[in-house]
């Protein structure tokens, strides 16, 4: 199934309770913003940030960036109300923290529709407990406006008793299951944070990991990381040459009644031709979203 492409190399938390950081990312070159009801707001704060960011929402002003309200559980004392607060807003998504099964999608999904929740306003959901791994799938799968899944890796390395190290090995497994549900149910999947603020390069060379892992972007705590991350996960200028290559002689081929063809030595099928024009289509969608 198609679905519209749309770029979100770098999504930014914000936090909710803070109007200048409110008002500073509509400056910000963020393909998406979460604007953060959750860890990121102290309890005693809670409720004016969820004011806050339904008021900046619904004000817009953000340009074509992505707006996400990442909302606290429903479980929690201010959880529904959250979802209310957001549903009237209609930001692009809302994303829900802590799924750990398909219920949950489909009980937050419940509720906006009895909040009158726009239809353009779609459901992420963090990724972030042993449980969801092990349920990847059926989460995946829980709903059509389910769009989207984000690694919540901080969580989940302190849930599985293991550390943060440089090559990830400790939750590979977990990345690989939620990269395998997210690409079968055709929805994006972001990658997790990068903590060290002054390790450019261990944080350059996550990026990079996470593009070889098939991820669509990262999601950022700082914004001096965006600008590694928009490169990193942004077709290439030899990337867009070859894939141009690549689709003008494969119709070439085609016309001539071949079924494949030679680019750079290389034999080109389909299944090249349609990664080529999905990272044309990318490049299109990021052209248009900074002009």
């Amino acid at each position: 199934m198609s679905k519209e492409m749309k770029p979100r190399r770098s999504v930014l938390y914000m936090p909710g309770s803070n109007p200048r950081a409110l008002e500073k990312a509509k400056t910000l070159a963020a393909d998406g913003l979460i604007l953060d009801l959750e860890d990121a707001v102290a309890v005693e704060a809670k409720v004016a940030a969820r004011r806050l960011v339904a008021d900046a929402v619904a004000a817009g002003g953000y340009g074509r960036r992505e707006l996400i309200i990442r909302i606290n559980s429903l479980d929690s004392e201010w959880g529904v109300d959250d979802l209310r607060a957001a549903s009237a807003a209609g930001p692009d998504a809302i994303l829900l923290p802590k799924v750990s099964s398909a219920a949950m999608v489909q009980k937050a999904e419940d509720l906006m529709i009895k909040f009158d929740a726009p239809e353009k306003t779609k459901i992420w959901c963090m990724m972030e407990t042993p449980r969801a791994m092990l349920r990847a799938e059926e989460i995946a799968g829980s709903s059509d406006n389910m769009t989207c899944f984000v690694m919540g890796t901080s969580d989940l390395v302190k849930d599985l008793h293991a550390h943060h190290t440089a090559m990830r090995l400790p939750v590979v497994t977990s990345l690989g299951l939620c990269l395998l549900a997210a690409r079968a149910e055709n929805i994006d999947i972001l990658d997790g944070v990068y903590l060290d603020l002054t390790d450019e390069e261990g944080y350059r060379a996550n990026c990079l990991q996470g593009l070889e892992f098939g991820f669509d972007g990262k999601t950022l705590i700082h914004p001096k990381q965006l600008e590694t991350a928009n490169a990193v996960f942004a077709p290439s200028p030899s990337d867009l040459d070859f894939a141009a290559r690549i689709i003008e002689a494969y119709s070439a081929a085609e016309a001539a009644g071949k079924g494949v063809v030679l680019v750079e030595g290389k034999l080109i099928e389909n299944l090249h031709v349609e990664n080529a024009r999905r990272l044309v289509a990318l490049s299109e969608a990021i052209t248009a979203m900074e002009s």
